[in-house]
């Protein structure tokens, strides 16, 4: 990672912990988050299920994502830095306490007590493994992709790799009314690869082990 970079990550892992901080006022409920989840488990709990935009590919696991990751990835959409009209349509919907009750309840879903968490990851191929190092994916991420520095950022190991490849996709795009997610840290590092990286990169993410599942609702088993 050059020194531009580092310089982008540190004054924003600094942004992060105070608006972690200031998140924190608003506590997230399971039980009642488990209560607001309709919109979310028609793709989010079906195991398999894809999305047709802005291509096709698998909807991301969520059940074991960290309740701070999914409650900044939801108010990202509300504010329109990451651009997606169904998932704005349905952040927009959700109120502050809202969010933070979806969140807490896919933290703690799918979740087995006791279950031992995974350890560093083991490494892909020589290409893989150096496109994560010139990233400095695991100076976010943690060494095994599951253990991220900030609990806002996500857990990636094991996720859907179609889907890492279309989210790291959407961090190169600009000017798209549509499709683009707005984060200096992810552009800066995305846009260092080729599509072609990305994918690499993405394959290696999903096939490691890790927390994240999808966890079918009564309705969709």
């Amino acid at each position: 990672m050059n020194k531009l970079l580092l310089t982008v990550f540190a004054t924003l892992v600094a942004s992060v912990t105070t608006a972690s901080a200031f998140a924190q006022d608003i506590k997230g409920d399971a039980q009642a988050g488990e209560k607001k989840i309709a919109l979310c488990i028609g793709c989010h709990g079906i195991v398999g299920y894809q999305a047709s935009f802005p291509e096709v590919h698998k909807v991301p696991k969520i059940s074991g994502q960290g309740a701070k990751y999914i409650a900044s990835a939801l108010n990202a959409y509300k504010k329109g830095e990451r651009k997606h009209p169904t998932m704005r349509g349905i952040a927009d919907s959700l109120t502050e306490q809202d969010i933070a009750d979806v969140a807490a309840y896919y933290e703690a879903s799918g979740v087995v007590a006791g279950a031992t968490a995974p350890g560093k990851a083991a490494d892909g191929s020589s290409k893989a493994m150096e496109l994560v190092t010139k990233g400095a994916c695991t100076s976010c991420h943690g060494d095994s992709f599951s253990k991220p520095l900030d609990p806002t950022y996500p857990k990636i190991a094991g996720q859907h790799s179609d889907y890492l490849f279309v989210a790291l996709k959407a961090y190169k795009t600009e000017s798209n009314p549509m499709v683009g997610r707005g984060n200096a840290i992810m552009g800066g590092v995305a846009k260092q690869f080729s599509n072609a990286e990305l994918k690499v990169l993405a394959d290696y993410m999903g096939s490691l082990p890790g927390e994240l599942k999808t966890v079918p609702q009564a309705k969709f088993k």
